[in-house]
C-alpha cells in the first residue's frame, strides 16, 4: 500500500501544532522547568507564554498585525467572478440538526458569505476536506448555505485539508469556468495566510475578512488585565496563525506534492435544486 505523504505532512504539522500552541505548549515548558533543575527558566517562561495568550490586552497585540486587511467595499465585491469561502470545521456531534454540521468557525464564515452572495449575485465555492474522516466541510457548508441562507452553492470542493490544498483544488475549478478573479471569505486573522496561498494559485483574490479577534475598543481597563477563556481562545488562534505563517515560509510545495495534491482533487459538484432566485455571475 503505497504511503500518502501529503496525509503524512498534514499529520506532522497537526502533531507539531498541538505541541506548540496552548495549552500544551506552556503545560510542556513548565513541566520540563519544574522537573530539570538546569531547565527551571523554561517553567517561568511557560508561565509568561500562558498569560500572554489568555489576557485580552496581549491577545490584541499579537492578534492585530494579523487582521490589517480592512473589510471589502461594494464597488470591490461586484469586479470579482465568484465568492469564495473557506471551511474552517465541522462539529460531529450535533442530535440536535439531525446530524453532522458545521462548527461555529465555519458559520461565522458562511453568514458573511451569504450577505455577501446576497448583495452582489455572485456565484459561490466552498472548500473543505475530510481530515478526521467524518462529513467533508464544504458538504456540511454547502447544506447549511443552502438550506438555512438560501444561497445556492455552485461549486463545492471537499478534498483539501489545509489552505493551500483550499487554493489549489478551487482554482482549478474556478479556472475551469473562466474565473480567475475572487471575493475570498475568511477569518481576518487567517486572511494574510489565506490571501497567500490563493494568489499563489494563480487567482487574483479581493479579501472579505470577518470575525475580527483583536478590539480597537480595548482600552486598558484593569480588567483587559486578567485572564479568561474567551481571551484564551483567541490567543489560541492567533498564535496557530502566527505559526501557520512561518509554516508557509519555510515550506513551498514541490512538483511532487503538487502532483500528488492531484490525485485528492475532485471535480465540481452539479448544481443542486434550490427554492432560491439562480445568482448570475456578474
Amino acid at each position: 500500500m503505497p504511503i500518502d505523504f501529503t496525509l503524512l505532512a498534514f499529520w506532522a504539522k497537526k502533531l507539531v501544532a498541538v505541541l506548540v500552541l496552548p495549552p500544551a505548549g506552556p503545560l510542556i515548558l513548565i513541566g520540563l522547568g519544574l522537573s530539570v533543575r538546569r531547565l527551571r527558566a523554561l517553567a517561568w517562561l511557560g508561565w509568561i507564554y500562558a498569560l500572554v495568550v489568555s489576557t485580552p490586552v496581549t491577545v490584541n497585540w499579537l492578534a492585530a498585525p494579523l487582521e490589517a486587511t480592512p473589510p471589502i467595499r461594494t464597488e470591490a465585491l461586484r469586479q470579482t467572478g465568484a465568492i469564495v469561502i473557506l471551511g474552517a470545521g465541522v462539529r460531529t456531534h450535533a442530535p440536535e440538526m439531525g446530524g453532522p454540521t458545521v462548527n461555529g468557525l465555519s458559520l461565522e464564515r458562511l453568514r458573511y458569505g451569504a450577505l455577501l452572495a446576497r448583495r452582489s449575485g455572485l456565484p459561490v465555492l466552498v472548500t473543505g476536506g475530510a481530515p478526521w474522516g467524518k462529513i467533508p466541510e464544504a458538504v456540511a457548508m454547502k447544506q447549511v448555505l443552502e438550506q438555512e441562507f438560501n444561497i445556492p452553492v455552485r461549486w463545492t470542493e471537499s478534498a483539501a485539508l489545509d489552505t493551500r490544498d483550499n487554493a489549489m483544488f478551487s482554482a482549478r475549478l474556478l479556472k475551469a469556468a473562466g474565473i480567475e478573479r475572487i471575493t475570498l471569505v475568511t477569518h481576518a486573522a487567517h486572511m494574510p495566510r489565506a490571501r497567500a496561498a490563493f494568489e499563489a494559485a494563480g487567482l487574483q483574490v479581493t479579501p472579505a475578512p470577518t470575525a475580527w479577534l483583536s478590539n480597537p475598543d480595548i482600552d486598558d481597563e484593569w480588567h483587559d488585565f486578567i485572564p479568561g477563556p474567551r481571551a484564551a481562545y483567541a490567543g489560541w488562534y492567533a498564535m496557530h496563525e502566527w505559526l501557520g505563517r512561518l509554516a508557509y515560509r519555510l515550506s513551498a510545495p514541490s512538483p511532487e506534492d503538487s502532483s500528488r495534491s492531484s490525485d485528492r482533487a475532485i471535480q465540481p459538484s452539479a448544481p443542486t435544486p434550490s427554492t432560491s432566485t439562480p445568482h448570475s455571475n456578474q
